[in-house]
């Protein structure tokens, strides 16, 4: 079936953070929200109504993934990225983010060196920070308009005593897909001082035409033993609230030590409505993220020719993955904290602070262009309007 993804759906008085906590965000009601990672399109038609005919079942009790959840899982995988995985590496988790906090917990000691790329998402400094652990980051070069792996850099790092990496692949908010050799480079260096890679690949479905995610796990046997692959269906379908994720964890005593950390938290199983969501949109759901990634492919045209054509001064990083676009308005000479202030109070659109991303997200916002393009192209004219009232 064909899915008109410029129908617009009014999701106020839903909860939904991204447009019912405006005030409270940004101190404003009345801005366009572009910026929080989840789309304003509904789910595919098969997840809604595999949602629906369970809601009428009229029983939601305790409950778990059964056969039929791993195997969707391990279907997905193998489909989607080449990775043939066994059903006992995978563990459940609602969310990426808990899982990084829980991994970090699990799997490192206090005070011990964790290592991530800057700009990077928010969550990733807090996952460490807040269990007592240093960050060591290694900030990715920026060249060109294309961002890489600083390998010199990161040798150096590791060689200082870092235990554990957390990699975004595909990059948030940068948009980078890592390529292979990319990836092969950084697993070397990783087997050779012994670091634990913990990979967020929760975007990993999310690739434009003309590049292919490799989830590191599957590079090699070595690799996979010392590396753990974050996943989710949350960004892939819109599916964020149902608070599924899933752990892809082949070494038996990582696994074994993230379940045992986890289980003292009291979370064990995954709500009714995340399972029968997943097992429907990786079952039913290649259909409509092939339609999707279309979409999302002709918004960033559009974004990027509007702005080549009224806005010369923002460039776009052109994505090669995610509905996430890194944004540079550095030619605007504007301190990171008053350039947030200008997007908010005087264009009236709500995007991510650059800044907030750590070194080197000064003077970049992330917007999500997961909306119809009537919703972005009015963003932008608020941006147009504010820039040339400068």
């Amino acid at each position: 079936m064909n899915y008109d993804f410029d129908q617009l759906i009014d999701r106020r008085n839903t909860g939904a953070i991204k447009c019912d906590f405006n005030l409270r965000t940004f101190g404003r009601e009345d801005i366009l929200p572009l910026w929080v990672a989840d789309m304003d399109f509904q789910a595919p038609k098969a997840v809604v109504e595999a949602l629906v005919n369970r809601a009428q079942h009229g029983i939601y009790g305790y409950s778990c993934g059964m056969e039929s959840y791993d195997q969707a899982i391990i279907n997905w995988m193998q489909t989607r990225h080449s990775w043939e995985i066994q059903r006992d590496w995978i563990t459940f988790s609602p969310g990426v983010v808990p899982a990084l906090n829980e991994l970090v917990r699990s799997l490192t000691k206090p005070e011990e060196k964790i290592l991530l790329q800057s700009p990077v998402y928010p969550p990733f400094f807090r996952a460490i920070q807040n269990h007592g652990r240093e960050v060591v980051n290694s900030k990715l070069r920026f060249e060109n308009g294309r961002y890489t792996m600083d390998f010199v850099d990161l040798e150096e790092k590791f060689a200082s005593g870092v235990k554990m990496m957390i990699l975004c692949n595909p990059h948030n908010p940068v948009g980078r897909v890592w390529e292979r050799e990319e990836l092969e480079r950084l697993g070397q260096l990783c087997l050779a001082y012994d670091i634990l890679v913990i990979s967020d690949e929760i975007h990993g479905d999310l690739i434009y035409e003309g590049y292919h995610h490799i989830p590191f796990a599957s590079l090699s046997s070595e690799l996979a033993e010392r590396s753990i692959v974050c996943t989710a269906p949350s960004k892939t379908f819109n599916l964020a609230g149902l608070q599924t994720s899933n752990l892809i964890i082949p070494n038996v005593k990582y696994r074994q030590l993230f379940q045992a950390s986890l289980s003292l938290t009291g979370i064990h199983n995954p709500n009714v409505f995340g399972i029968t969501a997943l097992e429907a949109a990786y079952q039913h759901g290649g259909d409509w993220l092939e339609q999707l990634m279309k979409y999302l492919k002709v918004n960033v045209e559009f974004l990027s020719s509007y702005l080549n054509r009224e806005l010369p001064q923002i460039q776009v990083i052109q994505p090669e993955g995610t509905y996430l676009i890194w944004l540079d308005f550095r030619a605007l000479g504007m301190e990171p904290k008053a350039l947030q202030e200008f997007l908010v109070h005087k264009a009236g659109v709500g995007l991510n602070a650059g800044y907030l991303f750590g070194s080197g997200g000064e003077g970049f916002e992330r917007l999500n262009l997961g909306c119809p393009r009537s919703v972005l192209e009015e963003g932008l004219q608020r941006i147009k309007t504010a820039v040339m009232g400068l």
